[in-house]
């Protein structure tokens, strides 16, 4: 029995804030308002009126009449605007050119704008001029916009609707649009669906009266199955941003086109677990614990990104089985915390914090006893790690004797001096500050033995890890006279938000800096780890680069260019690799470049292959034993 023939399917699509980001009739006025003293209030009019006719309470045709009262345009402001209009086609349209190449006779532009500013946009999209139906001015003999030709069916009420009905088409129709008169080919049952389009603008009114909501051209030509540029509809991945990430990193999500959540504070785990049954990308801070019960309540989960330094906060061992993605900014706030630091060990050793509290409550402490000069003290770094050594380069510069200790054997920088333990470092120096990383074994570094080794009258910064003094050993120490001073950022337990009470055994002691763990919370620091991470999570998103990230096998791979990528990442087993190729082989599809790393848990393997093969690949290719993550990328 013979297939039936598939029915014709034809795209009406709307121009103004649809394919075009702009009103056009809004720009055009504008353009010829310039240096009109009265642009402003004129321009709100025109505002006001075209909403309400995209809200559905004003007809277009009456819309249409007030706005042209208002016009005062010419040719030349004609022109104008369509070189403007040439930089603001809609991104997803504009990146899915090739559809519009392809389907551009079975595409149908309907705008109550007008043609002499649309058929230059769209007719280099390979959509003919027979098939743009909208309105078109009347000029007079010196070029002046005198009015408009009122005999055009877009130019009356119900236009949409009495111009489709007109051209008696025989199949399909899906209507994208972001208007009321849109949903009228719909709502008159001339249009198959209707999909309102929210690219641009959202208008509930005609939101909730869609078949479907398009928050991006890709979305609508995946839920239809036809051809478009991306792999994948953007989104379609959810990032979830938690503990206030920086404002940089959320607009260059929201230019990617992602679904976004923000919070600004972190999740306890279960209230976590609540919100990753669809999150794709998780942002985080120092304070949300990504733990296994987390990552078990995440099945879409690619990429964690910690935007902070350290990432003990996150469990990398049952990420790495699932293959999600982590990555940090082990770089980014060193110089924020150098800073802190230097400026700590000042006001200690000063005795200016003390100083300070007394003169707030009206005491005058005038007094050089127990206030000295940095220049000559010893100061000690235990973790010679980025902070550590970009530490001690200021402090030498500043005229202190810097001596180091790092469990790692690490080149000594400027004239600092190498100790062959943790309590030389001790014994010896003036000032000791802690940075080392969130290593469980280093729980209680500094306890009640550490410190009644160290010199009497010495002070000990830790803007490293909460967990690795002994706080209570630490008060003692403090209370009894042995040590000077201290100054503390991070402590073993740590408030949530900023509405939750803080205390500690080290509250109201002499000479004690208190920190709302703020060692990296600086603008700069900040943006750069929102630039700095945002940008690596992009990357693999885009393109599966992994370099820099903390537990996938780290590639940096070229530009992926007239091809398809196809990103596996497996359990570092033996033949995973030749079974993967072999599956390539078996479909007879044409390798252009591959590109494998691996450490001792995992493998990742990148394959550009030609555009053309059977999809029946792509299965095949997730069914590959020991894979953990597979997806295609284009």
């Amino acid at each position: 029995m013979a297939t039936a023939p598939k029915a014709k399917r034809y795209y009406v699509i709307d121009f103004d804030s649809t394919f075009a980001k702009i009103e056009t009739l809004e720009e055009l006025l504008a353009i010829s308002l310039k240096g009109n003293k009265g642009r402003d209030e004129i321009m709100k009019g025109i505002r006001d009126i075209t909403n309400a006719a995209m809200e559905g309470k004003l007809s277009f045709a009456e819309s249409l009449e007030k706005r042209m009262a208002l016009m005062k345009s010419n040719k030349k402001d004609v022109e104008t605007l369509v070189r403007l209009l040439k930089k603001n086609v809609t991104p997803s349209f504009a990146r899915n050119k090739k559809f519009f190449k392809e389907f551009g006779n079975d595409i149908l532009i309907f705008s109550g704008a007008f043609k002499e500013f649309i058929l230059p946009i769209v007719k280099a999209y390979g959509i003919p001029e027979k098939n743009v139906f909208a309105n078109t001015f009347l000029y007079d003999k010196k070029g002046s916009i005198v009015g408009y030709d009122k005999k055009n069916p877009l130019a009356q009420k119900g236009g949409k609707v009495i111009q489709l009905r007109n051209l008696k088409l025989n199949g399909e129709i899906f209507v994208i649009g972001d208007g009321h008169s849109d949903y009228e080919l719909r709502e008159s049952g001339l249009a198959s669906k209707f999909f309102a389009f929210t690219e641009n603008v959202s208008r509930k009114s005609v939101v909730d009266k869609a078949d479907h909501v398009v928050p991006t051209f890709d979305e609508f030509l995946y839920i239809n199955a036809l051809p478009m540029v991306h792999s994948y509809p953007k989104n379609r991945l959810k990032v979830l941003l938690l503990e206030n990430i920086h404002p940089d990193a959320v607009a260059r999500f929201k230019k990617e086109g992602y679904s976004l959540e923000l919070m600004t504070k972190s999740l306890g785990e279960d209230e976590l677990c609540a919100k990753m049954k669809d999150v794709a990308v998780l942002g985080i801070r120092s304070k949300t614990e990504v733990t296994k019960k987390v990552l078990d309540s995440a099945p879409k989960l690619m990429i964690v990104g910690a935007f902070c330094i350290g990432t003990n906060q996150i469990d990398l061992e049952e990420c790495s089985k699932r293959g999600i993605a982590v990555f940090n900014a082990p770089y980014s706030n060193t110089r924020s915390v150098v800073e802190l630091a230097i400026g700590e060990i000042i006001m200690l050793t000063r005795n200016v914090f003390d100083k300070s509290v007394k003169l707030h409550a009206g005491v005058w402490d005038k007094s050089a006893k127990n206030c000295f000069e940095i220049r000559g003290k010893k100061l000690g770094i235990i973790g010679y790690g980025n902070i550590g050594t970009q530490l001690s380069v200021v402090a030498e510069s500043l005229g202190m004797d810097v001596y180091f200790y790092d469990i790692v054997e690490k080149l000594a920088l400027g004239n600092a001096h190498k100790c062959d333990s943790m309590d030389e470092v001790l014994k010896k120096c003036d000032a000791v500050t802690l940075h080392v990383d969130g290593n469980p074994s280093n729980k209680n570094l500094i306890s009640a033995r550490e410190l009644g080794i160290m010199k009497k009258g010495a002070i000990l910064l830790n803007l490293s890890r909460g967990h690795v003094i002994d706080v209570p050993a630490l008060a003692e120490h403090i209370k009894s006279g042995h040590l000077g001073g201290a100054a503390i950022d991070v402590y073993p337990r740590e408030p949530r938000s900023n509405d939750e009470k803080f205390a500690s055994e080290l509250q109201n002691l002499p000479n004690v800096i208190l920190s709302p763990h703020i060692g990296g919370s600086t603008e700069e620091a900040q943006k750069n780890i929102g630039e700095f991470v945002s940008a690596k999570i992009v990357d693999f998103v885009n393109a599966g680069n992994t370099y820099l990230s903390v537990n996938i096998p780290n590639i940096q791979l070229p530009e992926l260019k007239n091809a398809h990528r196809f990103i596996h990442i497996h359990h570092n087993s033996p033949g995973v690799l030749a079974h993967i190729n072999s599956t390539l082989a078996k479909h007879k599809i044409n390798i252009l470049g591959q590109y494998l790393k691996t450490d001792e848990a995992i493998g990742y393997v990148i394959t550009d292959v030609s555009k053309e093969y059977d999809n029946a690949v792509i299965n095949e290719l997730k069914n590959v034993p020991h894979t953990l993550k597979f997806r295609v990328l284009y």
